[in-house]
């Protein structure tokens, strides 16, 4: 009798852990793979590393799903780290976690790189946009678009740093620019941009679609990044805390070595439970 009660509740469990997941990811593009970008904050140096640990705690957040990573293209910083990176995360569902990601994420510690050893504060901006297929309607005019080519300046061997197979593109209507410099040829950087361009035309295209809605709700719409989702304390306690749920944790070295789904699913209720922006 008491093996079938559990068997019962396990069931139930079960069609509750399903519920859940259909309703978190239940948006147009959640199940799609991603292409996520950090980019550094003012702050130099310490800014600059900072997208580096951010970089390093995605790819390790990546690993712990099994999820595939790809760097498409980086911009490294005049000392150390990082002042952008864009990576391309292949799993089903990685664009519905990692929208949940989307902010700006700050910093603050005791700054390696002070000699004095002060308490420093610094900023990265997170970016998500969901990989477009060839099966969604994104159209781009050729004659809109200028292609230049330059010298690649990161790591990836002689052939890549001495011929000049980086293309960046300029999608001219809407000033959007898409780059990559991390493939050996320049075909291949070439499809990397345009599939890195199509993403961000279609957010622009939801962005458009959603300001519509929330004009006819009558609701507040917000412009520009500049509002932090979460804060990272180093010094002088130890403390990650989601300024949206409330969600923290003391245990910051989990956090930073990937351990990031408790802040992203309770996000993700949030937004379900809440009624949410319009989502993808």
């Amino acid at each position: 009798m008491a093996a079938g009660v559990d068997d019962e509740y396990a069931g139930l469990d079960a069609a509750y852990a399903r519920l859940r997941t259909e309703l978190l990811f239940s948006g147009e593009y959640d199940a799609r793979d991603a292409l996520l970008t950090i980019s550094a904050g003012a702050g130099g140096t310490e800014a600059t590393d900072w997208a580096q640990m951010l970089l390093r705690m995605y790819l390790r957040w990546a690993e712990r799903h099994r999820f595939a990573t790809e760097i498409l293209d980086q911009t490294e910083g005049e000392e150390v780290g990082l002042k952008s990176v864009t990576v391309a995360v292949d799993g089903r569902d990685a664009y519905g976690y990692l929208r949940a990601e989307r902010g700006v994420h700050r910093l603050v510690r005791i700054s390696p790189f002070d000699s004095q050893k002060r308490r420093q504060t610094t900023f990265g901006l997170v970016e998500v946009l969901p990989e477009v297929e060839d099966d969604v309607e994104v159209e781009i005019d050729p004659d809109d678009l200028r292609i230049d080519t330059f010298r690649a300046t990161g790591h990836g061997g002689q052939n890549v740093n001495k011929t000049d197979s980086a293309v960046r593109i300029t999608h001219l209507p809407t000033g959007i620019v898409a780059q990559s410099q991390n493939e050996r040829s320049q075909l291949q950087n070439k499809d990397t941009a345009m599939k890195i361009l199509r993403a961000r035309l279609l957010e622009r295209a939801l962005e458009e679609r959603e300001a519509q809605l929330a004009a006819i709700r009558g609701e507040h719409v917000e412009a520009g990044w500049g509002h932090q989702i979460r804060s990272y304390v180093l010094h002088p306690y130890q403390m990650v805390k989601d300024l949206r749920t409330e969600v923290e944790t003391s245990n910051t070295g989990a956090v930073l070595d990937g351990d990031l789904d408790g802040f992203m699913l309770a996000e993700l209720e949030r937004e379900a439970t809440d009624g949410g922006e319009e989502r993808a």
